[in-house]
């Protein structure tokens, strides 16, 4: 009877960083208690084997707020109420034709022409009392929010020149005596004060922003 001997087969242990183990020559690194050893991502980052991150990453970005300019706003209303004041006050010292009068002649020469219009000189007050109709509209939509509000200043802006040329020649063709002059023409004159003032107010306040996490 042929005698069989049982074997044990012998399994060698792979010491850490045998290079015959791994033929690249890459070893992977062991641990205290002879396990691999895991580096340790950051929070929030991938991990060793690629996991996917379970922190989302933020990056604050300033955002422009929409906002309304109430300073430019109320003047340009003011410039509205001025004009509207005008009218029924006399412009001229010694004269009881109010600012609708004037108003309402200007309308009638520029029916005629533009040149009558511009040779009876009644320009001025439809130029003056027309712009602070304008401003009273801007100065309403300045009211609304908006990043910016530039284009209406620029908008109030030449309209307020035009309303200051239309005070400033009557002025200068009367050698700038001021006794020829009643209270409404005053408060025709308070128009593009008040309207150059919103307007420029509105054109130098720029936009406004904050910092809101926006996920990238």
């Amino acid at each position: 009877m042929t005698e069989r001997h049982d074997t044990d087969p012998v399994i060698e242990p792979v010491r850490p960083g045998d290079p015959s183990r791994y033929p690249t020559g890459e070893t992977p690194a062991y641990g205290p208690g002879g396990g691999p050893a895991h580096s340790a991502g950051p929070v929030g980052g991938a991990t060793a084997y690629g996991a996917t991150p379970t922190t989302p990453d933020y990056s604050p970005r300033p955002i422009a707020v929409r906002r309304s300019d109430v300073l430019a706003g109320l003047l340009l209303l003011l410039a509205g109420a001025a004009a509207a004041i005008s009218l029924i006050l006399p412009w001229l010292s010694g004269r009881d034709d109010g600012g609708l009068d004037l108003f309402r002649q200007g309308i009638d020469d520029a029916r005629e022409g533009w040149g009558t219009l511009i040779d009876t000189g009644f320009w001025q007050p439809l130029t003056v009392i027309g712009a602070g109709g304008l401003l009273l509209v801007i100065g309403l939509l300045l009211l609304l929010p908006a990043k910016r509000h530039r284009f209406l200043g620029l908008l109030a802006l030449i309209v307020s020149g035009a309303a200051a040329a239309a005070v400033l020649v009557p002025l200068f063709q009367a050698d700038w005596d001021l006794s020829t002059f009643d209270l409404g023409f005053w408060f025709a004159c308070a128009v593009p004060v008040l309207g150059l003032l919103g307007a420029l107010k509105a054109l130098l306040t720029g936009r406004r922003y904050r910092s809101e996490p926006v996920t990238p």
